[in-house]
C-alpha cells in the first residue's frame, strides 16, 4: 500500500511517465491561463514536469537549493511571510500551524501531505500531482527542512491510480538524483474512504488503524502521527512553497488579495461549456471563472446555482456571481472557499435531487463513530427522498430543517456539518422547489434533471476492488 523512496526500483514504464497522450478525466484549456500568474501549473504547456529533466529545464529543485542554504527558521520565515493560506479548505496559514509544531519532545517531526482528494466536484490536486509531481516532491524537501523534519508521508487517494504511479516515478528520479538528502518519502495509498480526508482520520488510517476522526485537544501539532509532532497540509498547499522561494515572500503576497495571497487552481464542473482546472489568483469572480474562462453555462442555459467550493459548502444563487473567490468573500457571501471545486447547476436540475444525492453521499461515508452524523445523515435521506417522491407533507420541510440544525456543530469532525450545509442552504434558498413537491405532486423537473454530471450516484463510490492491489 505504500512506497518508500529508496527501498523499491519502479521504472519510469510502469508508472507511464513517459506517456505524453494519456488522456486525463479532467482537461485544461492553454488558452485559458496568464503565464504570469502560473504558480502551480507553470511550464505544463512546454514541457513535460513529469520528467526530472524537464522539471530543472524550467528551473526544478532551484528553489529546494535556496532553501537547504538557508536556516530552517528563515525558510519558515519566507512561508509565514508570503501568508501562505491552507489550499486543502479551511484556508488556515501555513506558517502559523508550523509554529504551534511542539518543540524539544525528544520526538521525530512528522510532514504529512494529505492527498486524499475524495470531494464530490474537487479534482484540482489530481492535475498538480499528475502534471507537476516534482514541485510537490519539492515543496515537501523545502517544508521538512523548514520544520527539521525527516520523514515526510504523503497520503494519496487509492483510486487515483494513475496520479500514484506519477509520483512513484518521480520520487524515484529524485532518489537516484540525490536530491533527497536525509528524508525519507513514503507515498501512502488510502482505500477509498472519504473520512480520511479529515486530518486526524488520516493519520488513524496511516497508522494502520480504522479511518476515524479523533477528539482534539492534543491537536496534530502537539500530538500527530505515532504521537509526535506533525505538521499536515494539502497538496496544493505544499506545491506553493517552491514558488514563495524562488520569487521571495514580498513578490509572492503581491498576487492574489491581500488576506490571501497567491493562485489556485479552480475546479470547474456541472453544466457548464468547458469544465477543467483553471488557474487563477484568488480574488478571481466567480462570473471570470464561470463565463470568461469556462465559457458560461452549457447549450446556452440559465444559470440556476453554484457550489463554490466542492458539495460540502453551501449553495450561492445568481445574483451573487460576482463574489471574489477568496477565503474571506467568499464567507462573506455565506459560503465557503472549500476545495475550490466551482459546480455550476443550470435551470433544469432540482435542488431535491440534488440535495439527495448529496445527503446520500454523506451518509455513506460517515464513518459511524459519532451519532449525530451516523443517525443524521439516514435522516437527511430519509426525509429528502420522502419530497423527492412526492410523500411528503409540509411539516416534513419543518422537520428536515430542524434535523439540520441538530446536526451542526456536534460531531468529532465536519463531516456532520458537511452534510448539513447543502441540504440547509438549497432548502433556504430554493424553498419554493422543495415545496412544489409537496402533496402527491412529486418533482416537476422528473426525467429531465441532468445530475448524473453533477454527482455520481453512491452505487459509483462503493466498490474499491482494484485499489486493494499491492504494489
Amino acid at each position: 500500500m505504500r512506497v518508500v523512496a529508496g527501498t523499491r526500483r519502479w521504472s519510469s514504464s510502469t508508472a507511464h511517465i513517459a506517456s505524453r497522450s494519456r488522456r486525463r478525466t479532467c482537461r485544461r484549456s492553454s488558452r485559458s491561463f496568464v503565464p504570469s500568474t502560473e504558480l502551480f501549473l507553470a511550464g505544463t504547456e512546454d514541457h513535460d514536469l513529469r520528467r526530472l529533466s524537464e522539471y530543472r529545464e524550467v528551473g526544478g529543485y532551484a528553489a529546494l537549493e535556496k532553501a537547504r542554504a538557508m536556516e530552517p527558521q528563515a525558510v519558515m520565515g519566507e512561508i509565514t511571510g508570503a501568508t501562505l493560506r491552507g489550499r486543502g479548505g479551511a484556508g488556515f496559514p501555513m506558517g502559523r500551524k508550523a509554529s504551534l509544531l511542539a518543540k524539544n519532545t525528544g520526538k521525530p517531526t512528522y510532514l504529512v501531505v494529505n492527498a486524499d482528494e475524495s470531494e464530490p466536484g474537487a479534482f484540482k490536486d489530481r492535475d498538480v500531482m499528475g502534471l507537476t509531481p516534482h514541485r510537490l516532491l519539492e515543496g515537501c524537501l523545502i517544508t521538512a527542512h523548514g520544520i527539521e523534519s525527516t520523514d515526510v508521508f504523503i497520503y494519496i487517494r487509492g483510486e487515483y491510480l494513475h496520479e500514484y504511479d506519477v509520483l512513484v516515478a518521480a520520487l524515484e528520479e529524485a532518489r537516484t538524483a540525490a536530491l533527497l538528502g536525509d528524508v525519507t518519502i513514503v507515498i501512502h495509498r488510502g482505500a477509498g474512504a472519504y473520512i480520511c480526508g479529515e486530518e486526524t482520520g488520516l493519520l488513524e488510517s496511516l497508522e494502520g488503524s480504522r479511518g476515524q476522526p479523533r477528539p482534539r485537544p492534543p491537536f496534530p501539532p502537539v500530538d500527530g502521527l505515532y504521537g509526535a509532532p506533525t505538521q499536515i497540509n494539502n497538496v496544493s498547499t505544499i506545491a506553493l512553497v517552491p514558488k514563495i522561494l524562488e520569487l521571495g515572500a514580498g513578490e509572492f503576497a503581491k498576487i492574489g488579495v491581500p488576506s490571501a495571497p497567491g493562485t489556485a487552481v479552480f475546479s470547474l464542473s456541472g453544466n457548464v461549456a468547458r469544465p477543467g482546472n483553471y488557474e487563477r489568483p484568488l480574488g478571481t469572480t466567480l462570473r471570470e471563472l464561470i463565463y470568461d474562462l469556462g465559457g458560461g453555462v452549457a447549450d446556452g442555459r440559465e444559470l440556476k446555482a453554484i457550489i463554490p467550493g466542492g458539495s460540502s459548502v453551501p449553495v450561492l444563487t445568481p445574483d451573487e456571481i460576482d463574489t471574489p473567490m477568496d477565503y474571506d468573500s467568499i464567507q462573506a457571501a455565506g459560503s465557503f472557499f472549500g476545495s475550490a471545486a466551482i459546480m455550476v447547476i443550470d435551470d433544469r436540475v432540482c435542488m431535491v435531487q440534488l440535495a439527495l444525492r448529496a445527503a446520500q453521499f454523506y451518509m455513506h461515508e460517515s464513518c459511524g463513530k459519532c451519532t449525530p452524523c451516523r443517525v443524521g445523515t439516514r435522516w437527511l435521506v430519509q426525509l429528502l427522498t420522502k419530497i423527492e417522491v412526492g410523500e411528503a407533507e409540509r411539516r416534513d420541510l419543518d422537520l428536515l430543517d430542524d434535523v439540520c440544525d441538530k446536526m451542526l456543530g456536534k460531531s468529532l469532525c465536519a463531516l456532520g456539518d458537511f452534510a448539513v450545509y447543502p441540504v440547509s442552504s438549497y432548502l433556504r434558498k430554493y424553498r419554493s422547489e422543495f415545496e412544489a413537491h409537496l402533496g402527491g405532486a412529486g418533482c416537476p423537473l422528473a426525467g429531465i434533471s441532468p445530475i448524473e454530471g453533477i454527482f455520481a450516484p453512491v452505487s459509483q463510490h462503493a466498490g474499491h476492488a482494484e485499489v486493494a492491489h499491492v504494489v
